[in-house]
């Protein structure tokens, strides 16, 4: 069966056309082969030039072109256009990393370059944190009554796990959940008393907005940590933004994950000391149930 089966175009989830071409490239007839090689290397012209022109350049003829479209799985030539044109917006960035290799043509210091990511980060972060926003958050989780942490994508989830590994230790009710039918059900029965704590990169996250808007709509406060200007910035109550600390590098991981974990750690740290000295009893606490399974040492991190 040919890489889009004879399923039309419509609107199948996980349709990548890139994918297809990809297939079609290696596997198709020879002129599919030509075609798909052809779009591939010109994605950019494809998506916009005619298909008299893409016909041109392969040596063949409208209506063949009209027929690779389909072979994709598209309706046609004009939702084949369409869905390359999607592709690229989404991620042209890495059909280009596929050629070219490696960055500068020259391997790149791991060390050097995570380490200089992490700096400009929280450099960032310090220039543009506002403290009157971060005292204002910290005073309303001292507050709670109970705090849910919505995260869902990789750092967002994993940012909503350390804030309640960070928090509980303080004496506060709190509960992390990154699935997204979960958020929705726990901000379903959320009310006065509640902080809702939403943590997303993009601000866009479906289910943690929907879920942030839900638990409002029952009377509970709602803050986040996420991108400025975005929906989930704009509906909280009060947000910390996350700065912009992409560099174009494909190869390495995101230096916005220390960012925002600085933005975790110095929220959990205001919270601490809005709560005081009567912290002081839980933490001894853990420390000494804890002792009794490991070295005592008092140097250690507590839990960690």
């Amino acid at each position: 069966m040919r890489p889009g089966g004879p399923r039309p175009a419509g609107a199948a989830p996980g349709f990548d056309v890139i994918a297809r071409l990809r297939r079609l490239a290696e596997g198709g007839t020879k002129m599919e082969k030509r075609l798909a090689a052809f779009v591939l290397d010109n994605a950019r012209l494809a998506s916009t030039g005619t298909i008299a022109e893409i016909a041109e350049r392969c040596g063949t003829s409208e209506p063949t072109v009209t027929r690779f479209a389909r072979a994709l799985g598209c309706a046609g030539t004009a939702d084949f256009k369409f869905r390359l044109a999607q592709a690229l917006a989404r991620g042209e960035a890495y059909l280009g990393a596929a050629t070219t290799g490696e960055p500068g043509g020259e391997r790149t210091q791991a060390l050097d370059t995570i380490y200089d990511g992490a700096v400009s980060a929280l450099a960032r972060l310090r220039t543009g944190l506002d403290a009157a926003v971060v005292e204002r958050m910290a005073l309303r989780l001292a507050n709670s009554r109970r705090i849910l942490a919505f995260g869902s994508g990789g750092t967002s989830s994993m940012m909503a796990r350390e804030l309640e590994n960070r928090l509980f230790r303080l004496g506060l009710d709190i509960r992390a959940e990154t699935d997204g039918q979960m958020q929705r059900m726990l901000a379903s029965v959320a009310g006065p008393g509640t902080v809702v704590l939403a943590l997303s990169v993009s601000g866009q996250g479906r289910s943690v907005v929907e879920a942030a808007a839900i638990a409002r709509g029952y009377g509970a406060e709602t803050l986040a940590i996420t991108a400025p200007g975005s929906p989930l910035a704009a509906s909280a109550d009060a947000a910390l933004h996350l700065p912009a600390c992409e560099d174009g590098n494909l190869y390495k991981p995101s230096s916005g994950r220390y960012a925002f974990l600085a933005l975790v750690d110095i929220l959990a740290l205001a919270t601490a000391e809005a709560i005081g000295p009567r912290l002081f009893e839980g933490l001894r606490r853990i420390r000494q149930n804890l002792n009794t399974h490991a070295a005592p040492d008092p140097a250690l991190p507590i839990g960690d």
